[in-house]
């Protein structure tokens, strides 16, 4: 049941009767099985976005206290659901923001009133996304006091700046992405 959910989450009062008629059939109230299955619902989205193999959330369940047979149950499901899950999860991601154009700089801070950040490297990135029908580039938000604003409610929009090791740790990220997306094409 919570598999087909995870599959067409578009069906929420099918599932939501579902959960009322168990819970009518096994005698148990309504209130608490809501709860454990919205805990139950945390297990697939949170192997999904950890790329988790079978295996891996089975070993974690059990883990957890959860008893061999039914972590096996859970693995034999997994297996059945996550490539169609996988997929929904990244074309919901890519319909949302879909990226149409990156521009990038590496730079090294010349001045600076702070000296330990004089010889500084850093990377400044810019994102052009697609919103329905219009481009929006994406921008870091920072409180404007940082920059000699007079921190009121207008925040300031800058490009990316990251540190040569966010830099880097952003790269590897980017790297699982493309690796993740060209096992699905």
């Amino acid at each position: 049941m919570v598999f087909q959910f995870l599959q067409e989450p578009k069906e929420v009062e099918r599932f939501l009767t579902q959960l009322s008629e168990f819970a009518a059939t096994n005698k148990i109230s309504l209130g608490p099985l809501k709860n454990i299955v919205k805990s139950l619902l945390l297990v697939p989205n949170s192997a999904l976005k950890r790329a988790l193999s079978a295996e891996q959330v089975r070993e974690d369940l059990i883990t957890l206290g959860l008893s061999e047979d039914k972590a096996s149950y859970f693995e034999e499901q997994w297996k059945k659901s996550a490539p169609t899950l996988l997929r929904l999860a990244v074309g919901q991601t890519l319909m949302v923001n879909q990226l149409m154009d990156m521009e990038w700089k590496f730079g090294v801070t010349a001045g600076s009133s702070e000296l330990g950040k004089v010889g500084s490297i850093f990377f400044q990135l810019k994102l052009v996304v697609k919103k329905g029908n219009r481009m929006e580039p994406v921008y870091m938000v920072v409180d404007d006091r940082e920059f000699g604003g007079n921190g009121g409610d207008d925040p300031v929009f800058l490009p990316l700046e990251l540190t040569l090791p966010q830099f880097y740790s952003f790269l590897h990220e980017m790297e699982r992405m493309k690796t993740s997306l060209e096992c699905l094409s």
